[in-house]
């Protein structure tokens, strides 16, 4: 990459430095002093003309017409890369997995390769060319052992929004007034059995091919014939099974609502079948359909470029949950999902919370090796606990394989303070005093500096632009990885690092911020029946509000 701000000529400077032997004219001052004055008003936007060159000359942007991409096409994010990704997509003629899918869903390599364990939309799948064209990181030693351990274990699914009160009365009534003024649409349904789950699927979307199934639901792709996009379908799984479930569904649905932001999933639609209260047993989340997850990007070869996009979009994505009061929770490679123009997109709100009553938070959130040490401590935790997640990913781009793949809570914490070192007197003092007695006495860790962790040659070379370097890349990731959380760098002053500020776009950074979440009746309990009560009503206001059905039928 060229940038050009590198390139600018100081013409003030040039005006001033006369050749010797000759006097300078005051015509030629005063020119030199236009020129400062119109470089000090050009700077700003200098800087942002550079940022929308290095996106150009990177190819991360689409660059067709109309600002989209062709679904499965391949932009010049293909082809201005030294060949990272070209053989892979290439050869994908129709990308068919959305980012949202687990590892057992995509084929993913836990004791060497599997086979692909799902019905594939094409003939040449993102799973199976992955295999063949996956990263081969130097370690500097003969053999480097590559992890199967890359945690891509989580389940596919939505966010969430805030909640309404709930008395524990019945709506039977107006439960009732919904069926009445609704009954007549459901002739807007057809039945279909996709991987042995029969699904009563609006008519509007067709050609379901499953593409993943989990212990929260089955997730299909499909064509919906009145917006003419193909899109990602889930149906929950026994939302109703106990507390747990109704809970989570909940949170995922109302978040969903609440949320808007270009590097979070969009919820298109979401419908139920059934129109009274007491049938109420299925409900379906229509989702943006996605090209792959950061599990599969991760086992690739990614130049600096790519690495500091994705990451600035992922801490964009965060920051616009910060700001409407949710605490994701649950950051790891397979919630994050990517397409081939190398945008990107957070998902599966289930466990995400308000940001208040910090120390009264449950520790069991956030898959193991992505959980920051306050979590594993009990501690309670604020916002920074998603930069700890966030810094974790990244180190796994960098590293290509788990940073600290703990097989339980001790073991976990181990792992953290044998890299990172045993943290300081002032931390342990916050600690509780029966952990603090346990860490205490855990064998102490001076750790390692960064740049032993990460030496320069599990980087790839740097970039023309002097912010885009292993330096600058490391210094970030030693910001993220801090085991004190207070010492542990913002959200915020991460977007302003030189690693992805480089790619700071005011619109991205500073989105209009949702609705506050109202988390009152998350922290209040409820019985299995109250809170299908509570997702019947937000179903049935969203039917009522938006255009389900579409316009076609």
């Amino acid at each position: 990459l060229t940038s050009t701000a590198n390139d600018r000529v100081d013409t003030a400077s040039a005006a001033e430095a006369a050749p010797s032997g000759t006097k300078t004219t005051n015509t030629e001052k005063a020119a030199a002093t236009d020129d400062r004055a119109e470089q000090s008003r050009d700077s700003s936007a200098g800087e942002e003309q550079d940022r929308k060159q290095l996106r150009k000359n990177s190819g991360l942007v689409p660059t067709s017409g109309d600002g989209s991409l062709p679904f499965g096409g391949v932009n010049s994010l293909v082809l201005k890369t030294r060949g990272h990704f070209s053989n892979l997509w290439k050869s994908v003629n129709q990308l068919t997995f959305c980012l949202c899918l687990n590892p057992q869903w995509i084929g993913w390599p836990r004791e060497g390769k599997e086979q692909l364990q799902t019905q594939p939309l094409a003939s040449s799948t993102f799973a199976s060319v992955l295999s063949t064209s996956s990263k081969k990181r130097n370690s500097g030693t003969n053999t480097k052992q590559q992890s199967s351990q890359t945690a891509c274990s989580g389940h596919w699914s939505p966010r969430l929004a805030p909640m309404s009160n709930v008395n524990g009365s019945s709506s039977s009534a107006s439960s009732a007034s919904s069926a009445a003024r609704l009954n007549h649409n459901q002739d807007q349904f057809y039945q279909i059995e996709v991987s042995d789950t029969r699904m009563l699927i609006l008519k509007r979307y067709q050609n379901l091919k499953a593409i993943g199934s989990g212990a929260q639901g089955l997730v299909c792709a499909a064509n919906d014939i009145v917006s003419g996009r193909n899109v990602a379908i889930k149906k929950l799984s026994r939302p109703f099974q106990n507390v747990t479930h109704a809970k989570r569904a909940y949170r995922e649905f109302k978040l969903m609502k609440l949320v808007n932001h270009k590097n979070i999933i969009g919820l298109l639609n979401a419908f139920t079948p059934q129109k009274m209260l007491e049938e109420f047993a299925d409900l379906y989340i229509v989702m943006e359909l996605m090209d792959a997850n950061l599990c599969q990007v991760i086992q690739m070869e990614l130049d600096h470029e790519r690495m500091s996009y994705l990451l600035y979009q992922m801490l964009c994505g965060i920051r616009h949950l910060h700001a409407a009061g949710i605490i994701h929770r649950d950051l790891k490679p397979s919630n994050i999902v990517v397409k081939s123009d190398c945008s990107l997109k957070i998902l599966d709100f289930g466990l995400a919370r308000s940001a208040g009553n910090s120390f009264m938070m449950t520790p069991y959130v956030v898959t193991r090796y992505y959980r920051a040490p306050e979590v594993i401590l009990g501690m309670g935790y604020k916002e920074n606990v998603d930069i700890w997640s966030v810094g974790c990913i990244f180190g796994e781009m960098i590293r290509g394989n788990v940073l600290f793949p703990g097989t339980d809570h001790i073991d976990q914490w181990s792992k953290i303070t044998e890299q990172l070192g045993t943290p300081s007197a002032d931390f342990m003092r916050r600690l509780q005093p029966t952990v603090r007695h346990f860490v205490e006495n855990r064998s102490r860790h001076s750790g390692f500096a960064f740049d032993r962790l990460f030496p320069d040659r599990m980087f790839p070379k740097n970039s023309s632009d002097l912010r885009l370097s292993a330096q600058q890349a490391r210094d970030l990731l030693s910001k993220m990885l801090v085991i004190d959380p207070e010492k542990r760098i913002s959200v915020d002053d991460a977007l302003q690092h030189p690693y992805v500020n480089v790619w700071f776009d005011e619109s991205e950074v500073f989105a209009p911020p949702p609705a506050k979440y109202d988390h009152t009746v998350d922290e209040q309990e409820h019985s299995v029946d109250q809170w299908k009560e509570l997702i019947f009503r937000e179903i049935m206001d969203y039917e009522e509000s938006h255009d389900v059905y579409g316009t076609t039928f």
